[in-house]
């Protein structure tokens, strides 16, 4: 059984679980392993000895867009702007 998912790595994430997220690429759903592997067994009841084998291949690595910093120069910004005209 061959399934494909997006692996997103981000350490910076706010919450430890949005670390390191693998998504279904279409329907962004976390995959469930157990679940994966009962449909490898055709769902029948019984308890079963698995080996899972892992295989990893990167197919497509895009790389998240770094927040950039812009710099203000707070003398040059009004905090009271006034309206130059009136508008009708």
């Amino acid at each position: 059984m061959m399934k494909h998912y997006i692996l997103s790595i981000n350490p910076n994430a706010q919450y430890e679980w949005e670390q390191c997220v693998l998504r279904d690429p279409i329907t962004a759903v976390r995959p469930e392993l157990a679940s994966l592997i009962a449909e490898a067994v055709e769902n029948e009841t019984g308890s079963y000895l698995v080996a899972v084998n892992i295989e990893v291949k990167v197919l497509e690595k895009a790389l998240t867009p770094q927040p950039q910093k812009v710099a203000v120069d707070v003398a040059t910004v009004s905090v009271n702007p006034q309206p130059s005209e009136m508008v009708a």
